[in-house]
C-alpha cells in the first residue's frame, strides 16, 4: 500500500508563551501543499525501515514513521511489515515534511490492518509524535493553537485560484535554536481575523514571529523574501521556523526559474 505525505505552510506563526511542559503555545495558519514524499507499507516476515530520495539524518529509530508504526505495534499487536520511505520534502525546512510521514504511517497502518480508528484516536496518537503531526491527519487549511494539536478547519477565500511558489535554499534550520533565540510576544492580532482579509492587506500584517530573528543569522531568506516580491508576489512569507519562503501570486512570473540561485530548491505549492 502507497501513500503519499505531503507538506504544509504556516500563514502566519505567533508565539505567546512557554509552557509548564516545555512546550510553547503558539497560533498559526497551517495550509496543505502538494509537495509529497512517497510512503509504502507491506506486510513481510520481519519488521524493516528504508529510505530512499533526500538523505536522512537521522537513525531508523528516530524516524518518525518507524516510531509511528511502534507506537500502534504496542497497542495493537501489528504484524510485521517492510516499510520505504521516499524522501521529497526538504527537512529542517519549515515545511512539516517528518510529521506528515509520522502522520501518514498512523493512516496507513490503519488502512492495512484495519484497526478501525477514527480521526480523532489518530490524532492523539500523533500527538504523541510531534505537535504538528495531528494536522496532517485533518490536512485541510485549520487554525492551530495550543501546542499546534488545537485544530480548528477554515475556509481561505482570498486563495481560491492563487499561485504558491516555495522557495528552499538547502538550509536546516533547528527548531529548537529557533525557539531558543525567540521572545515570545503577549499581544497579538487574532490569525482567523486576519486570513479573512484581502490577499493584498496581508502583508505587514500577517506574521511569522521567528522572521527577525531567523532573517538576522540568515540574511540571504530576507532576500529570498524580496525577491518574491519583486517578482510579484501579493504576499510573501516564510514557513515555520524556516528556511522555506514562499510566495502567493495570481499568476506566476514567466522566468520565476531565473530569478534564484540555481542551488535552490523550487517548489509548486
Amino acid at each position: 500500500m502507497i501513500v503519499f505525505p505531503n507538506a504544509k505552510i504556516n500563514l502566519g506563526l505567533q508565539v505567546s508563551a512557554k509552557r509548564p511542559d516545555g512546550f510553547h503555545n503558539i497560533a498559526s495558519i497551517l495550509y496543505p501543499i502538494a509537495c509529497s514524499d512517497v510512503l509504502e507499507a507491506v506486510r513481510s516476515d520481519h519488521f524493516s525501515f528504508s529510505s530512499s530520495g533526500l538523505p536522512i539524518d537521522a537513525s531508523a529509530e528516530n524516524n518518525l514513521c518507524y516510531k509511528a508504526y511502534f507506537l500502534l505495534q504496542k497497542e495493537f499487536d501489528l504484524p510485521p511489515v517492510s516499510i520505504h520511505l521516499h524522501k521529497i520534502i526538504p527537512m529542517g525546512a519549515g515545511l512539516g515534511g517528518g510529521s506528515g510521514d509520522g502522520a501518514f504511517t498512523l493512516m496507513l497502518m490503519n488502512q492495512l490492518f484495519q484497526l478501525r480508528l477514527n480521526d480523532e484516536a489518530l490524532r492523539r496518537y500523533a500527538l504523541d509524535l510531534g505537535s504538528d503531526c495531528p494536522f496532517f491527519i485533518l490536512n485541510k487549511p485549520a487554525y492551530a493553537t495550543g501546542r499546534g494539536e488545537i485544530l480548528e478547519p477554515l475556509e481561505i477565500p482570498a486563495l481560491k485560484g492563487k499561485k504558491i511558489l516555495l522557495v528552499n535554499p538547502g538550509l536546516h534550520i533547528s527548531t529548537g535554536w529557533a525557539f531558543g533565540q525567540l521572545a515570545p510576544q503577549k499581544e497579538h492580532r487574532k490569525l482567523p481575523e486576519l486570513i479573512l482579509e484581502p490577499l493584498n492587506e496581508w502583508k505587514g500584517k500577517l506574521q511569522n514571529d521567528f522572521e527577525p530573528v531567523v532573517f538576522k543569522s540568515y540574511p540571504q531568506l530576507r532576500e529570498i523574501q524580496e525577491t518574491l516580491y519583486n517578482s510579484g508576489a501579493i504576499f510573501a512569507g516564510m514557513t515555520g521556523t524556516g528556511s522555506t519562503l514562499f510566495g502567493i501570486f495570481d499568476q506566476l512570473p514567466g522566468n520565476y526559474e531565473s530569478l534564484f540561485d540555481p542551488r535552490y530548491r523550487l517548489i509548486l505549492g
